[in-house]
């Protein structure tokens, strides 16, 4: 099918589609306008401001990751997403907790200068991430009431709960939290996200309270799975239709763990990163890296793309992760690299991917995101001899190309000739 358009500010033609949500799979163009998907086809023609041919690249909806911690400079775990976004594909950050009632408003302020998207999760203690551990050692900080009113104030940005529920976040809380957590999301008509870890509370104790639509994060957690990869408890949950999530961290993925889970036909919902300060340099670095992983260890393309694009959208209810006519244009290109790549989980166990995906171009609202600079890792961090050694090659990497001119002499022009003399 041939389609004619005017006026399109951004034409792509040539690539090869994977938009599930959307229903888009092979090769098509796609129009954009005024920032959002004006047609997507087989063959487009029409004038456009810019026209970019990505025959041989692959391009998807803008990655959502359920599963971040971006409240950068006022948390243990926070991180600036701007570094990780242009590079990685990723438009919608979901931010899984690091604000509560307290925190939440500084923590929107920042966010209207980010350039990609941030829902958040509300976490049900009031003090949020702040630091390490132990937000809900004290119940006083998780207020139902307070966390209610939160919310439904903030209805466009919140769209569920989050607690963690180790034993190092509860203490001798139990499952209050959770319960606590539970309640708010009744009351809101929100999804509670569940961090789960080493116990007590163990999952099983952890699961009748939870709802369909509610969300594991860390489902491949070999901390929380113990010797029993596949609970009868977790796949009695995954029937009634709790949603399972990957929430790699620096502790929550274990490749035995999901390995087992997709025998016993349990496959993650959604695949996300946990990405924080401890895990950007390893064993994380992003999302394409994680979703290589997931190929590793037997999941499909087109499955490891629904996870990170309709299926974390359709879980909170957000308007990503599709490219049909009249959604946002998040799109992200990527180059499909095939080889031998090797790839380790939190405890070191290692897997090889066939494949993975290099990330080319990351457009928000049809807007190309600029590049930007890593920031060095906060001091509490801390980092192998070689992580640091390869962090600082990379800063002097960035710092000799920066300090380069642009071009040559011959690469420029006269801008305002001189006349006369």
């Amino acid at each position: 099918m041939t389609e004619a358009g005017t006026g399109w500010d951004l034409l792509l033609t040539g690539a090869e589609v994977i938009d599930v949500g959307g229903g888009h799979v092979g090769r098509f163009d796609i129009a954009v306008r005024a920032g959002r998907v004006a047609a997507i086809a087989p063959s487009l023609t029409g004038h456009a401001v810019q026209q970019l041919d990505l025959s041989g690249k692959l391009v998807t909806p803008g990655l959502v990751d359920l599963h971040t911690h971006v409240y950068a400079g006022a948390t243990y775990w926070g991180i600036d997403p701007g570094p990780v976004a242009w590079s990685s594909g990723v438009t919608t950050w979901v931010d899984a907790g690091s604000s509560g009632a307290y925190t939440f408003p500084a923590f929107s302020r920042l966010l209207s200068g980010y350039q990609i998207k941030v829902p958040v999760l509300l976490n049900i203690s009031a003090i949020g991430l702040a630091g390490r551990l132990g937000e809900a050692r004290d119940l006083g900080h998780c207020d139902v009431d307070v966390a209610v009113a939160t919310a439904r104030a903030a209805s466009d940005r919140i769209v569920g709960v989050k607690v963690r529920m180790d034993k190092h976040t509860v203490g001798t809380n139990g499952l209050e939290p959770l319960r606590r957590a539970v309640e708010v999301g009744v009351a809101c008509g929100l999804p509670v996200m569940v961090h789960i870890g080493a116990s007590p509370p163990t999952v099983e104790q952890m699961l009748p309270l939870l709802r369909p639509g509610d969300i594991i994060t860390h489902c491949a957690s070999g901390i929380a799975a113990g010797p029993v990869l596949v609970d009868p408890a977790m796949r009695e949950a995954y029937q009634h239709g709790v949603l399972f999530d990957i929430g790699h961290g620096a502790g929550g993925f274990a490749f035995d763990v999901l390995e087992a889970q997709l025998r016993a036909g349990l496959a993650p919902h959604t695949v996300s990163t946990d990405l924080h300060c401890r895990c950007l340099h390893g064993p994380v670095f992003d999302l394409p890296t994680t979703m290589a992983k997931m190929l590793a260890a037997g999941m499909s393309l087109r499955q490891v793309i629904a996870a990170t694009t309709v299926e974390p959208a359709r879980a909170l209810g957000l308007a990503a992760g599709t490219l049909a006519v009249g959604a946002s244009a998040d799109l992200a290109v990527f180059t499909v690299l095939e080889g031998r790549f090797e790839l380790a989980d939190v405890h070191g166990n290692r897997r090889t991917s066939a494949m993975r995906l290099r990330n080319e171009a990351t457009y928000v609202a049809g807007r190309l995101l600029a590049a930007a600079a890593p920031e060095p890792p906060p001091p509490w961090v801390a980092l192998t001899s070689a992580q640091r050694a390869a962090f600082s090659e990379r800063q002097r990497a960035i710092r000799r190309l920066m300090t380069e001119p642009l071009v040559d002499p011959d690469g420029l022009a006269e801008q305002f000739p001189r006349h006369g003399g």
